[in-house]
């Protein structure tokens, strides 16, 4: 699942391959862009901004893309069979005379002026691996609706930028609260460790092929994707519930022995909030 650390994985993947070359190949599969060349331009750099690619040529041009669930970029030598997927599910092709960068499943994909990037990334927070990190801003952010549940607000990328479902559900473990708990309850050492934590978490698997929060090998996260199983820590079974809007499946894990704070009773359907919030 795309998040902060991956999506780093990624920028840096595609900036090794295009960066200081030339296109040789440029196919945008959306019909937005159909007819825009990129060809005979070269790549300046490849930045990630949160969960954001940012893809710059000269002539002052980005391309914006996001991954949300299971987009993904692809990087392929010339004599390499691509394997990212069906030749339907392309949405971006950029090459040069050595590697070929392939989006597959890019839900987001646009090509906007450079000088215009905040059209795309403006709405952003403070960026968890990116230069304008800021904790003290991270986490004013998120305590201005202390009403907001803590797993939604940490997933609103308007408080902090990188955080996914993932490190949404090991961050609450890790804080010993559950993602149900309203912001403004949460005590004041804690909100003061997450900014630190969340930053923690992301740097030390940037580099990581395989994401691992606990510290061990072979159990790499504490709570995600563990429901049924027993807890790590204490061994009462890991729960499992959407969190959210309703409008995209959220599922949201947690220890019910380990974390303190509301939970939503088993089998009940999934919160409902009035005022949809932006997670991208």
């Amino acid at each position: 699942m795309p998040e902060g650390d991956t999506v780093w994985q990624a920028a840096r993947r595609l900036h090794d391959a295009l960066a200081g070359k030339v296109l040789t190949r440029s196919d945008l599969r959306v019909p937005k862009y159909a007819t825009a060349d990129l060809t005979g331009r070269t790549v300046l750099d490849v930045t990630p901004r949160g969960k954001h690619l940012l893809t710059r040529v000269e002539g002052d041009l980005t391309l914006h893309s996001h991954l949300r669930m299971d987009g993904s970029w692809k990087v392929f030598t010339s004599d390499q069979r691509w394997t990212g997927g069906p030749a339907h599910q392309i949405r971006a092709i950029l090459g040069t005379h050595d590697r070929t960068a392939v989006g597959y499943r890019l839900p987001v994909l646009d090509l906007l002026r450079t000088a215009d990037e905040s059209r795309a990334v403006g709405h952003l927070g403070p960026d968890l691996l990116g230069p304008d990190w800021n904790p003290e801003r991270a986490l004013a952010n998120l305590l201005t609706d202390p009403a907001r549940s803590l797993g939604e607000a940490l997933l609103d990328q308007r408080n902090l930028a990188g955080i996914g479902n993932v490190y949404k559900s090991e961050l609450c473990f890790l804080l010993g609260v559950t993602p149900w708990l309203l912001v403004g309850a949460l005590p004041a050492d804690r909100a003061a460790m997450l900014p630190v934590l969340a930053k923690k978490l992301l740097e030390a698997n940037r580099d990581q092929p395989v994401r691992n929060t606990t510290g061990r090998r072979g159990q790499n996260l504490f709570v995600y994707g563990r429901a049924p199983r027993p807890c790590l820590r204490c061994g009462t079974p890991v729960r499992v519930a959407d969190q959210g809007d309703g409008s995209r499946e959220r599922p949201t894990y947690w220890c019910p022995a380990c974390q303190t704070g509301p939970a939503p009773a088993p089998g009940s359907p999934p919160t409902r909030r009035l005022r949809p919030r932006t997670t991208r």
